[in-house]
């Protein structure tokens, strides 16, 4: 069809979780307890290092900054995804939808560069911890946080690029609770091969690049570990990285399944509930996880509640 008879699509409408108005309250006040609750955690986590001097280390300044990220993570689509829920507004112009859209993927990329940062820290420290203060020093962690951010960033610009330039002519109906590429790309009404394959492309990049790097760091990580002779002294080690681990585990699991895939979704219901976990529940765990086993948070913890009591 000629590009002059086209019909551009200004607003998109995001379908969300099609149910009764029974089950969307539930929904919501699930959502907006989860919301909170990430918000919450994350902002605590990142306060306790931002204020503790024991934890300015590499490990918690990752951490930090992990954190800070995961608030703004679910900010991107939780609260429009709220809003849908107990009203009729679930329309989105075209230009938020790619907004929304280039923020959600560039904080998933920097997240993906930060969970093998953090790898590649704990590799050092356990492999190498006589020489852990010299090769993670202060410039080091800044050139890799930062380039965590910037990586992040540059991938979704050229992702996003792709998906903007797609022509949307009708229908505008999303199929899910937020912009996600899959659904946008399957709502093109021109050749989007091309597309499909640079976000595959870009995606493989972002995805298996900090995971060779994660897993390379726990071979070497477990061939040190069980070079320790005492069993204490391999919990101890192993523990260090337990966390981290589950947290590599779950996202990862959840976004190999959504992104590194050639061709989108079909099945509303599983791509829904895997999109619910990678964009609720990991944000909602992951404070949880990384500080509940964690003796030096906790002690900052309880120096910070103190002190807040002594002010009173």
């Amino acid at each position: 069809m000629p590009s002059g008879n086209l019909t551009h699509v200004v607003e998109f409408i995001l379908v969300g979780f099609p149910s009764k108005q029974e089950i969307k309250l539930l929904l919501f006040f699930v959502f907006f307890l989860a919301y909170v609750m990430t918000v919450t955690e994350n902002a605590m986590i990142v306060v306790l290092v931002w204020t503790n001097l024991q934890l300015h280390k590499p490990m918690y300044v990752f951490l930090g900054n992990l954190s800070f990220l995961e608030i703004w993570y679910v900010s991107v689509t939780v609260p429009k995804a709220l809003v849908s829920l107990v009203t009729k507004r679930q329309g989105i112009s075209f230009t938020g939808c790619m907004t929304q859209l280039f923020f959600f993927l560039a904080l998933a990329c920097s997240e993906c560069t930060f969970l093998a940062v953090m790898a590649y820290d704990r590799y050092v420290a356990i492999c190498s911890p006589l020489h852990y203060p010299i090769i993670m020093d202060h410039t080091l962690c800044t050139r890799l946080a930062i380039g965590s951010w910037v990586s992040g960033f540059l991938i979704s610009t050229g992702k996003v690029y792709f998906i903007s330039r797609q022509t949307y002519c009708g229908p505008n109906i999303i199929n899910h609770f937020f912009c996600d590429v899959s659904a946008l790309l399957k709502l093109s009404c021109t050749n989007r091969s091309v597309a499909e394959l640079m976000d595959f492309l870009l995606a493989l990049i972002i995805l298996l690049v900090p995971l060779t790097v994660i897993m390379a760091s726990y071979a070497c990580i477990i061939s040190s570990v069980l070079g320790i002779p005492s069993a204490q002294g391999r919990h101890k080690a192993f523990s260090t990285c337990a966390a981290h681990l589950l947290v590599v585990t779950v996202f990862y699991t959840a976004s190999l399944f959504i992104y590194a895939r050639p061709q989108p979704i079909d099945s509303f219901s599983s791509y829904s509930l895997v999109s619910v976990i990678y964009t609720v529940l990991t944000p909602l765990v992951n404070p949880v996880i990384y500080c509940l086993r964690n003796q030096e948070f906790k002690i900052a913890l309880r120096k910070t509640i103190y002190w807040r009591d002594n002010l009173s």
